[in-house]
């Protein structure tokens, strides 16, 4: 698919907080995606408070509020026009030896809070130390972690790792996506987690609830490139909101305080074209 869509998303919190709580907010469009944004996704809070924005050493968009005693709604509602064309796909995209990677990448060849690669390196190396280089060997990665995981909402966890994905042999999407970044950076590839909007658009029913998506771009050829472990297929409509090295870097919300999520709801549904 090639022609454009037009996609409506946006997102629905509702805290209750015993007492005033500072927090920081990632919830905005990724900067890539500007020149598709045909209404903005202006975060609103109720009751109204300040929003501080600042820039992540990731370059992600963030906002910090103070949300006080009692209930806030986060929300927005933003239209994007998007190119409609699926997720590039190199076959030949080569993977690079590790002196070779520029010094940006370097921070995500290395374990982190939910990408053990301490523990997973032997099995990586066993599973796939004879798949071929580049492209080939991260699909292989995607393949063996679609096929090992099973999706079920019920069994997802706020805390679950990589080796516990890896273990339980089920979870949601980031624990596709954790688990396929370890197994790339235990390879020297370097893999970095996404987060962002993914809605149903170009796929066939029965559609799933509606819920942020989590995916990872791999190093290779140069540039990165996505790959989505979950549903590994090319997908159409993909909106990045931000990247880091696992999903403790892109929590759409953090909090400094006791608080109760009371509601939580994601909008991601293709639309008729404005007039």
């Amino acid at each position: 698919m090639s022609d454009a869509i037009y996609i409506k998303v946006g997102y629905e919190l509702v805290y209750d907080c015993p007492q005033p709580t500072p927090m920081l907010l990632m919830l905005n469009i990724h900067y890539s995606h500007a020149y598709e944004i045909i209404r903005p996704d202006l975060l609103v809070t109720n009751p109204a408070v300040v929003i501080t924005p600042y820039r992540d050493n990731f370059g992600n968009w963030c906002s910090r509020i103070e949300a006080p005693a009692g209930r806030t709604t986060i929300s927005t509602m933003a239209l994007i026009r998007s190119l409609g064309k699926t997720d590039p796909v190199v076959p030949d995209a080569r993977q690079h030896p590790v002196w070779e990677l520029p010094e940006e990448t370097l921070a995500f060849l290395l374990g982190s809070r939910y990408c053990e690669t301490d523990l997973l390196t032997d099995f990586a190396w066993k599973q796939f130390g004879s798949t071929p280089l580049g492209w080939a060997r991260v699909q292989a990665i995607c393949n063996f972690v679609n096929n090992h995981i099973k999706f079920d909402y019920t069994k997802a966890r706020a805390t679950k790792t990589a080796v516990e994905a890896f273990n339980e042999r089920v979870g949601v999407c980031r624990d596709y996506a954790h688990l396929a970044i370890t197994l790339c950076r235990c390879l020297n590839i370097p893999a970095r987690y996404c987060t962002g909007y993914l809605g149903d658009a170009g796929t066939m029913p029965p559609y799933g609830l509606m819920d942020f998506a989590g995916w990872f771009e791999a190093f290779l050829g140069g540039q990165w490139h996505v790959f989505d472990p979950r549903n590994n297929v090319p997908r159409i409509g993909r909106i990045l909101i931000a990247r880091g090295r696992d999903a403790v870097d892109v929590a759409i919300s953090t909090t400094f305080g006791p608080n109760t999520l009371v509601s939580f709801k994601v909008i991601c549904d293709e639309v008729l074209p404005p007039i």
